[in-house]
């Protein structure tokens, strides 16, 4: 349930009204901007006679040639090769907002170096000495070396921007006119540039502060191939932008976003990836407000002639892409991430703003949405129709017309009667319920949670201190300030199960919403002078709002279980770090074929940049499916992180049976070859949890080295084994898979014919057909049965498939626990077991001795993909046993051998022998 003003759209307009947002023609602060860079009047000189080295920084002066007025940069060396500099007034009339609670802890600080320069530069290095800081007075520059190459360059375009904080407004013009400047020539220039007032629409954002923008370019050279800033329905790798198109990073409510465009929807991640063969780096630009991206990359030239005396040399010019960073306020503060690779910048980009949280595996399973399921007798018709047709899923989800008057945390008394009653029958089927939890509160006094937040001063205030107000779905509304850690705490006790009454320990949670959404406020949000918790305007922040309700609302579920059980929430809005907290999805899409097809580099962007938790609505929020739409969504979500279905209230129902026998047939097949392969799911969860590799991968992260995979955006890995092509082409009867690795082997996954890698090659595809391929040299763990819900599979056998290389080996691994509780940390228990495939002998051995988990689960299935011959025998070992023979099948046309009918305790030592 998603947007502004459903009352005014409807469902078939999926065009968005660009009157209602705005471009950046219209943003003045990018004005600004954009018109030094045209004038090139403003310059900044580092005084380096002003360096001091503190204990975890060095410090000096930059001065704007003109104005003189001292700005104060600061180099950070982080441990795992990270960088981090901050450029602040030296002497603000205030303190400036800096962004806290993303960065996880206070970075392990790595002492910089001063080593030689001239008398115009400094150079700074590591321990190791292996990357050095050469900062160069005059102008100011910044060059990170890494060897004897230069990785990246930082104000080389001279694009440094900072506007000071200035007195405010009424003394100015005071002042001003005292100098017998015209009035009306300031009030045009100030109309123009937006200094003090801006206007959109009938909207007039004052300025008390004035202008406080800033901005920095970063050139990185030898790279043209970029990704990260999410969220726009735009491709995996960066575009150019041009002049009045740059990437806007503003958390937007936008009801069926235009695809292919770069405007701000939904969340802001202001963390850029950069790779070239041999090295990747990332940019953090660590700003809440809101902030422009432009992107210019310039390739290689041939070669460019310099003189040198009499002759002329041949030069060759490398490639080049400039990243121009623009915010509207704040501080700049920016983590450089040196790699070298993809798996090291995960890791170090999560060492700053935490890893993926460990999910409740039920949720990884099939979740069934709409806004909104009428009442108890419909979510009791929806839950038994999944059983009736043979459907495994997990998670029930109710939206906001659950509530009492659209008041969160109520229960509509007519619709929902004995909510416990309800929880309790999908308990009994080992489901769980998730309901809706937005920011706004009704304004109503007797209204509980709106009562007690006025009086406690919880609420965002106008600028004039009074408590501030919008329309949102309860109709007259007020927000929660949820930047207040006293508002937090205060919210995650609402979840309590004694307050939150009808609650119980099945119920998760959806915040909805959080951009703010604001019906009829300036691009459908939260005015930008509004104030918060340290008299804070919500320009400064306005991106991380809703990360601070999906944080309070975690802190909250895990409170109410006493710090036992994990906690699951969704949330639409998002920031750097959200991932700590749990999921997101793609918001407002429509059932499309072109938004089934932007939902896979949108998710592969949100992945890579630490959210590996994340979905499509499946079939499209907005408008209705043809069938062959709806199983093609099906398929393709079934191999995406977050899987769920959902529809807006006017569109026609869609649960999975209601498209004929057939349809139903594919959808069943679709979400049950998920739930097979939830134990790999359930692994590769816990790979992104303990180090930061993403779970849904770009070609170009597992094979770095092969430029062909740079762009790819239509097929993707799942963790290092799998590839997956979703068919996203109406009336499709083959689709183009490039299988990467010129030295790899490729099996489809269900007829296991064998492809040889490093080329692109035509699949058939029939309406049941989703092209998945097994690498070579991998062991997939699936399940051999699927139940109802994750719940009725604890005990099912486990099955193995062994995928070999080349080679004749592969390795795989095994994650699990109780799927619930926090034991897995608190007390080790888990089991993590790594099988491992070489010189005919498959084992199962421990990966991590740390662990400890009873399970009485076996693998009863082995499946050995590649083997060239027949054995002649194959046994199991054990410690303290004799081999045993076991029967086998072994089909010479596909190279497979099967094994049946096995019962190795997955939590123990053995090994099959093939001779």
């Amino acid at each position: 349930m998603e947007t502004a003003g459903k009352e005014e759209i409807s469902v078939e307009d999926e065009a968005v009204d660009k009157n209602v947002f705005r471009d950046c023609t219209k943003i003045a602060f990018y004005r600004r901007q954009k018109q030094q860079q045209l004038s090139k009047n403003s310059t900044y000189r580092a005084l380096l006679d002003s360096v001091t080295t503190g204990k975890d920084s060095t410090r000096f002066q930059i001065i704007e040639e003109a104005a003189k007025i001292p700005l104060v940069a600061e180099i950070y060396g982080i441990e795992r090769n990270i960088f981090r500099l901050k450029i602040n007034e030296e002497t603000p009339l205030k303190p400036r907002y800096e962004v806290s609670d993303v960065v996880t802890s206070k970075p392990s600080i790595v002492k910089l170096i001063s080593c030689s320069g001239d008398s115009g530069s400094m150079v700074l290095t590591n321990e190791e000495g292996d990357i050095k800081f050469h900062i160069i007075a005059k102008p100011f520059k910044v060059d990170l070396v890494s060897g004897e190459e230069v990785v990246m360059s930082i104000n080389s375009l001279g694009q440094l921007y900072f506007e000071h904080l200035q007195v405010p407004h009424k003394q100015r013009t005071t002042k001003e006119n005292e100098k017998n400047v015209s009035g009306d020539t300031y009030k045009e220039k100030e109309d123009d540039l937006g200094l003090w007032e801006e206007k959109f629409g009938n909207f007039v954002d004052v300025k008390t502060n004035g202008p406080t923008s800033i901005g920095l370019d970063f050139s990185l050279h030898g790279f043209e191939h970029v990704y990260g800033i999410p969220q726009h329905a735009e491709s995996h790798q960066l575009k150019n932008t041009r002049d009045g198109d740059a990437y806007r990073l503003y958390n937007l409510d936008v009801y069926g976003y235009k695809i292919h465009d770069k405007m701000g929807i939904y969340g802001s991640i202001p963390y850029l990836l950069a790779h070239k063969l041999g090295k990747t780096i990332g940019i953090f630009w660590l700003n809440a407000s809101e902030t422009l991206v432009e992107i210019n990359t310039e390739p290689a030239g041939e070669y460019a002639l310099t003189k040198m005396g009499a002759t002329a040399a041949k030069q060759k010019i490398r490639c080049r892409t400039s990243i121009h960073w623009m915010s509207e306020s704040g501080i700049i503060d920016v983590f450089l991430l040196m790699g070298p690779t993809p798996s090291d910048v995960f890791k170090q980009y999560s060492q700053l703003t935490g890893t993926q949280a460990m999910p409740p595996l039920f949720s990884l399973g099939y979740h069934q949405c709409r806004w909104n399921y009428e009442d108890e007798q419909d979510v009791k018709a929806v839950d038994a129709g999944f059983d009736e047709h043979d459907i495994p899923y997990d998670v029930m989800w109710l939206d906001i017309e659950h509530t009492e008057g659209k008041r969160y945390f109520t229960w509509d008394e007519k619709r929902f009667p004995n909510p416990k009653r309800m929880q309790e029958l999908l308990r009994s089927k080992k489901r769980k319920l998730v309901v809706i939890s937005d920011p706004h509160i009704k304004a109503d006094p007797d209204y509980s949670v709106y009562a007690e937040a006025k009086e406690q001063g919880f609420l965002v205030k106008t600028r004039e201190g009074a408590d501030f107000e919008g329309i949102c779905w309860p109709g007259l509304s007020s927000y929660l300030d949820f930047t207040n850690p006293k508002v937090r705490e205060w919210y995650a006790g609402l979840f309590a199960f004694p307050v939150y009454q009808g609650s119980t320990d099945i119920l998760f949670i959806w915040n909805d919403m959080n951009e703010p959404s604001v019906f009829r406020g300036p691009e459908q949000t939260m005015q930008k002078n509004a104030l918060h918790h340290g008299n804070w305007e919500h320009r400064e922040l306005h991106n991380i709002y809703g990360f601070y309700q999906q944080m309070a609302t975690a802190e909250g579920l895990i409170q109410r279980s006493e710090g036992k059980e994990r906690p699951f929430v969704l949330s639409r809005s998002f920031f750097a770090g959200s991932q700590k907290y749990g999921a997101v999805w793609t918001g407002d899409n429509t059932a499309e074929w072109s938004y089934l097809k932007i939902s896979i580099p949108m998710l592969l962007t949100l992945s890579i940049t630490g959210i590996s938790f994340c979905g499509a609505d499946v079939g499209g929020f907005i408008g209705n499916p043809e069938a062959e739409l709806l199983v093609r969504w099906y398929q393709a979500g079934a191999y995406q992180p977050f899987f769920r279905g959902h529809a807006t209230m006017n569109t026609k129902r869609r649960e999975p049976w209601l498209f004929g026998d057939k349809h139903t047939r594919l959808i069943r097949e679709a979400i049950q070859e998920r739930y097979a392969l939830l134990p790999y799911w359930y692994s590769l969860f816990y790979c992104a949890h303990v180090e930061a590799q993403p779970v849904m991968r770009p070609l170009w992260i597992e094979f770095p080295d092969e430029l062909e995979t740079f762009g790819v955006e239509d097929e993707y890995m799942l963790g290092s084994a799998l590839l997956v092509h979703p068919v996203t082409e109406p009336e499709a009867t083959e689709v183009n898979v490039f299988l990467p690795g010129s030295d790899e082997v490729w099996y489809d996954s269900k007829t296991f014919a064998q492809w040889k890698g490093g080329h692109t090659v035509k699949i058939p595809v029939a309406l049941d057909t989703i092209p998945v391929f097994q690498r070579g040299g991998s062991v997939v763990p699936m399940k051999t049965t699927v139940g109802k819900s994750t719940g009725w599979m604890t005990h099912s056998p486990y099955a193995l498939r062994v995928a070999l290389s080349t080679k004749g080996s592969a390795v795989g691994e095994l994650y699990l626990d109780d799927g619930h509780s926090f034991q897995y940390l608190q007390q080790k228990q888990f089991l993590h077991r790594k099988f491992s495939f070489c010189s005919s002998v498959l084992s199962n051995s421990c990966a991590d001795k740390r662990g400890h988990y009873p399970s009485k689960c076996v693998v009863e299935r082995i499946l050995v993909l590649g083997l060239r011959k027949e054995p002649s025998l194959v046994t199991t070992h054990s410690p303290g046993s004799q081999g045993q023979p076991v029967p086998f099948t072994y089909c010479a046309t596909t190279s497979t051998l099967s094994l049946e009918k096995l019962s190795l305790s997955v939590g123990a030592d053995w090994k099959v022998h093939i001779q």
